[in-house]
């Protein structure tokens, strides 16, 4: 998710879906001006679900890597404090909030605003 000064300078949002559409901890692929932009739905905090939050991430979704835009079907982590989806094809993982390839950054993606508003999951392009 981006600084409320990169959610509150984007001048257009597209509704994607609902919140509950994306299961926890996975993405789902979405076509946003032309653009094909993985949409992840992440829960983090504690082990009640109280202190869980749910935040949504968007990245573009080719993975440069493989020449392949599966991104959206990788599998979401984290390397230290870094919140990161692996490539399902050679396992590159991806910063969600900047789009970083961490093991190549000369092949780092877009990264999006993205909100969940109302229930639903808003990218900003």
């Amino acid at each position: 998710m981006h600084s409320d000064r990169q959610l509150n300078n984007c001048e257009h949002w597209t509704e994607v879906c609902d919140i509950d559409d994306i299961v926890p901890n996975t993405g789902v692929c979405a076509l946003i001006g032309g653009e094909q932009v993985a949409v992840f739905h992440v829960i983090e905090g504690g082990n009640s679900d109280a202190q869980k939050e749910a935040r949504v991430f968007a990245i573009g979704n080719y993975d440069p890597n493989a020449d392949a835009s599966v991104l959206s079907r990788g599998l979401v982590g984290s390397i230290g404090e870094r919140i990161v989806v692996a490539s399902p094809i050679y396992k590159q993982h991806f910063d969600l909030q900047t789009g970083e390839c961490i093991e190549a950054p000369e092949h780092s993606v877009s990264a999006y605003p993205a909100r969940i508003e109302h229930g639903k999951v808003w990218v900003g392009a």
